[in-house]
């Protein structure tokens, strides 16, 4: 199958672009139990873009656009290179960032209704512990966060299993509790809504 300049190009710089995207955003994949966070999502999506420039590139359909005058080819190489260079930071940025706050991700149960799966992230960083819920839906795809909360002293309630999760016919309550040592100073529940 041969992809004319114009499909190759639109294939290339669209990978490049959700990759940029889903390194800076807060988006989330959950794949059988498993949690992918938006940057792992950008790597695997920056990878796929390069290779599928390098493949098309071989096969003798340039992924430059190819019978543009000179100068709009120009653009649209500098166009590309900012995008890998985005997608490229903000891949490194969201890495570390879960590296230097050690964060870690949990799948809650039981699941709500129609599928519907919370997924936090608490990290901990210094005297500070930060959490946030995802609502994730069948397609296991999360948008953004659900809510948000900051507990003292670098406590993780999900992890210490001090939460409660109640579901209701279309949506849930995450409620998140402190110890007398360590409060829940900012937020303190989410509200779980997949969009049904």
């Amino acid at each position: 199958m041969r992809l004319s300049p114009a499909a190759s190009s639109a294939a290339g710089v669209g990978s490049l672009v959700l990759a940029a995207v889903a390194s800076w955003s807060s988006l989330l994949l959950v794949v059988r139990g498993r949690v992918v966070p938006g940057w792992g999502m950008s790597a695997a999506l920056l990878v796929l873009s390069l290779v599928l420039r390098w493949v098309l590139t071989r096969v003798g359909r340039p992924v430059a656009a190819a019978g543009l005058p000179r100068k709009r080819a120009m653009w649209a190489r500098l166009g590309k290179s900012l995008l890998i260079v985005t997608a490229v930071l903000g891949t490194v940025w969201g890495a570390v960032d879960d590296l230097i706050s050690d964060a870690e991700y949990y799948v809650l149960s039981p699941a709500g209704p129609e599928g519907c799966t919370v997924v936090v992230r608490e990290t901990s960083f210094l005297v500070i512990g930060n959490g946030e819920a995802y609502a994730v839906g069948r397609s296991g795809l999360a948008l953004g966060a659900s809510g948000s909360w900051t507990v003292d002293d670098g406590y993780r309630p999900v992890g210490a299993g001090t939460y409660e999760l109640d579901w209701g016919r279309d949506r849930g309550l995450l409620r998140i509790s402190g110890t007398s040592t360590d409060p829940v100073l900012y937020g303190g529940s989410a509200d779980i809504d997949c969009g049904w």
